[in-house]
């Protein structure tokens, strides 16, 4: 999509309710017209926050003084270690450029800087711990994510599949603080010293998808409904045709419509 695409199509989400904006991807420093499209998303009133999910590996100073100067509120970096063999042998290349990018958010005061941590079985299940003083060093937050069976063999989830069950029960009984942010899934934030962990179990959890809010839309310019699920409703085409407002606000309604508690549908009670 084009710089022009995508703000008419947030544009006409903001209709909807919608305030915050996260570019995710893929990875979106791809974009050489990134900085252009939150500069512009940022001039839309109704927008109160924009985000970016990254691996940093292109994230040089110039361009995240850029990106906060442009109006990116914060950012997310997906580090699954700060081992250098074990990034390695998950990401497949050398972790400096990410830490350099991480530097570079640091040094260009896009705060806060959270770091995503996707937790797998037998590869870096073993570096909480390091990972935590890394996030406490840098003034970060530390997100630790569940894997979750999305595009995933069978095989491949049942082997790396790591629950945090026992993380978080470790966390609750040291944490000198415990917060439930309503607004993202009613997932947990625990304090323990100067740092702040956040868990994010979305698998078997009924309370990830009743709570959430997100509308999700796709590089080709398809609005997904569910993470969980691989339904999507193609508002591209009816823009590129010329087509007035109303019929994408239509396709909105429709993706709207569509969202339920994925959960439900395979039998997990819902829970109040």
């Amino acid at each position: 999509m084009t710089p022009d695409e995508i703000i008419k199509i947030v544009k006409i989400g903001t209709e909807f309710g919608i305030k915050k904006v996260k570019l995710t991807g893929g990875e979106p420093l791809t974009r050489k017209d990134l900085s252009e499209i939150v500069q512009r998303l940022s001039s839309l009133s109704q927008i109160d926050e924009i985000s970016l999910v990254t691996n940093a590996r292109q994230l040089s100073l110039d361009r995240a003084v850029e990106l906060r100067l442009s109006g990116l509120n914060r950012i997310n970096v997906n580090l699954p270690s700060v081992n250098k063999d074990t990034y390695k042998k998950i990401v497949g290349k050398d972790i400096e450029p990410a830490l350099a990018g991480i530097n570079s958010a640091m040094e260009a005061k896009i705060n806060p800087v959270k770091i995503n941590m996707v937790l797998l079985k037998g590869l870096n299940s073993d570096d909480v711990k390091p990972m935590m003083h890394f996030a406490e060093d840098i003034g970060g937050i530390l997100q630790i994510i569940e894997l979750e069976p999305l595009k995933k063999a069978e095989e491949f989830y049942k082997q790396y599949h790591y629950p945090l069950d026992d993380l978080e029960k470790d966390f609750s009984a040291k944490a000198s603080n415990v917060t439930v942010r309503k607004s993202m899934q009613n997932r947990r934030v625990y304090t323990l010293g100067n740092l702040k962990v956040e868990i994010v179990k979305p698998v078997e959890n009924s309370d990830f998808c009743m709570h959430c809010t997100k509308l999700r839309l796709t590089s080709h310019g398809k609005l997904k409904p569910c993470l969980m699920n691989q339904e999507t409703i193609d508002v591209i085409t009816p823009i590129r045709r010329g087509e007035p407002p109303e019929v994408v606000q239509g396709l909105f309604r429709k993706a709207i419509s569509h969202r339920k508690p994925y959960y439900t549908s395979i039998g997990i009670p819902a829970v109040e």
